[in-house]
């Protein structure tokens, strides 16, 4: 009686350690590994034990029930509530307030080429010139803002 209930645990706990792989871990990892060798230990005491005949039947079985399980498992449902539903739509820095206006000027921290960076009364913004390249510490003013890009030109 021992003897099944350690065969029962091993394929089970094989099976339970394989769901886990594919629902909660994907990709080949230990987990999968070792559920897998748990199953192929419980089927090979049962070889052992038992003979070829309940070996295979038991192969046969748990084969079924790895079946099944698999199959209640994607199709039912039953892991959607641990998936994530929510996604992130927001951007970085999307709310924060750009202080300069169309007609502002300042310096060009580093080469536009065609972008770098630009300061405007001591705060510093990402801009980009309109093609041409700019060296780094010319004077830059801005001549458009289109949603949160800064275009800018040299002043001569």
């Amino acid at each position: 009686m021992l003897i099944w209930i350690s065969i029962i645990a091993l394929i089970i706990i094989g099976l339970v350690l394989l769901v886990i792989e594919l629902i909660f871990i994907p990709g080949t990892t230990v987990v999968g590994i070792i559920g897998l060798l748990c199953i192929i230990a419980g089927l090979v005491l049962t070889f052992n034990h038992f003979g070829n005949t309940i070996g295979w039947a038991a192969t046969g079985g748990t084969a079924l029930f790895s079946g099944a399980v698999l199959i209640y498992s994607f199709k039912a449902g039953v892991w959607s509530r641990f998936a994530l539903k929510n996604s992130i739509d927001s951007k970085v820095n999307q709310d924060k307030p750009i202080n300069v206006q169309v007609g502002d000027e300042g310096i060009a921290l580093s080469a536009l080429r065609p972008m770098g960076k630009g300061e405007f009364g001591n705060e510093l913004f990402e801009v980009r010139s309109l093609g041409e390249l700019v060296e780094a510490n010319t004077k830059i003013k801005i001549v458009k803002i289109e949603k949160r890009k800064i275009f800018v030109e040299p002043i001569n």
